[in-house]
C-alpha cells in the first residue's frame, strides 16, 4: 500500500543515511524498521510496570506533623514555589 507520511527531516536524513551505508533502497528499509519499533512494543511498557519503592524502618514511627501525606507533599511545594518566586 502506498501512503504519505511527513517526517522530520533530522529523521529521514538518518535514514537515508543508514540505507546508503547498508546499501538498501528506503522503500525496504523503512517498513523494516517500522516493523522493529512496533515489536519493541510488545513487551511490557516501562510506564504500565509496578513501581516497589523501598520500606525504610525507623526508631518511631512518624508524627504527625512529620508524617508525608499526599496533603503534606503539596503543602511542602506549594510552599518552595512560594518562596522561589519571592526571590
Amino acid at each position: 500500500m502506498k501512503t504519505t507520511v511527513e517526517l522530520p527531516d533530522d529523521l529521514i536524513t538518518a535514514i537515508k543515511i543508514r540505507a546508503v551505508s547498508e546499501g538498501r533502497r528506503l522503500k525496504d528499509l523503512i517498513p523494516e524498521l517500522l516493523r522493529k519499533g512496533l515489536e519493541s512494543e510488545d513487551g511490557p511498557r516501562k510506564a504500565d510496570r509496578r513501581v516497589q519503592f523501598p520500606l525504610i524502618r525507623t526508631a518511631h514511627r512518624a508524627s504527625p506533623e512529620e508524617e508525608l501525606t499526599p496533603e503534606r507533599v503539596a503543602e511542602i511545594l506549594l510552599e518552595q514555589e512560594v518562596e522561589a518566586l519571592a526571590r
